[in-house]
């Protein structure tokens, strides 16, 4: 008797017991998305950078046509290591 009592009550608290952890929805679903959106805009400097004509600043024509000639070639002829616990010691 006593013990399908205490089995009883056991099973009728274990809802309420798990219920009570459970956190409502309606705060989770409200800010759903929004640490997404937050970053997309974050990542905006200029959203109406297609309407500016002016060319923008930086290297002339010779230097940035110069720095990409150099990164070109570094990728044709990479620079060998015959050992390999040098680790650019020596250069």
């Amino acid at each position: 008797m006593k013990r399908s009592l205490l089995r009883t009550a056991a099973i009728a608290l274990l809802p309420l017991t798990l219920a009570a952890c459970m956190a409502p929805t309606p705060y989770v679903d409200r800010d759903l998305g929004k640490s997404m959106t937050d970053m997309r805009h974050a990542q905006y400097i200029n959203p109406s950078a297609d309407r500016n004509t002016t060319a923008p600043a930086g290297m002339d024509a010779t230097a940035a046509k110069s720095g990409y000639d150099q990164y070109q070639k570094s990728f044709k002829a990479p620079e060998r290591n015959n050992n390999t616990f040098t680790i650019g010691i020596g250069k």
